[in-house]
């Protein structure tokens, strides 16, 4: 997990061969003025989210996983809280290929970070995180996905 502000994004582009391309679309495009959708780059191995998403407490936030991706998470327009455990700390549970996505319900996160706007939150495979809990009754975000 790494967590910065969006003016050290680019640092980070050695990390994957598709950052580079996903950190220019993120600086050349106004991200609190896009509307909701998805967005390809690179067809489904690199793509952006725009998501108005429902606010959750620390106890509805349900910590997920993904094997296949890589989380580039950005709140616009409010405060989030992301909960966060290792893999290795989570039991095991189904995964769901189609969706590139194991849920942990019930799992309550080790630790939690706070990421402001003009903040980020890099997931890898190994990163379990509970995204979304905030006091507000929906938040604005981006979410990359890129394949790992």
């Amino acid at each position: 997990m790494i967590i910065d502000t969006l003016d050290n994004l680019e640092k980070y582009a050695s990390l994957n061969p598709l950052f580079p391309k996903a950190m220019a679309y993120l600086k050349s495009t106004d991200l609190l003025a896009h509307e909701a959708g998805k967005v390809e780059l690179e067809g489904k191995d690199l793509f952006v989210n725009f998501a108005p998403t429902k606010g959750k407490s620390k106890e509805d936030a349900v910590i997920e996983t993904h094997v296949k991706m890589i989380d580039i998470q950005i709140p616009l327009d409010a405060t989030e809280v992301m909960g966060y455990t290792p893999l290795c700390d989570l039991p095991e549970a189904a995964y769901n290929e189609e969706k590139d996505i194991t849920k942990y319900p019930g799992v309550v996160a080790q630790d939690y970070v706070t990421i402001k706007p003009g903040m980020f939150a890099i997931f890898f495979p190994q990163d379990g995180h509970a995204p979304c809990i905030t006091d507000v009754k929906e938040i604005k975000k981006v979410i990359v996905k890129v394949k790992a």
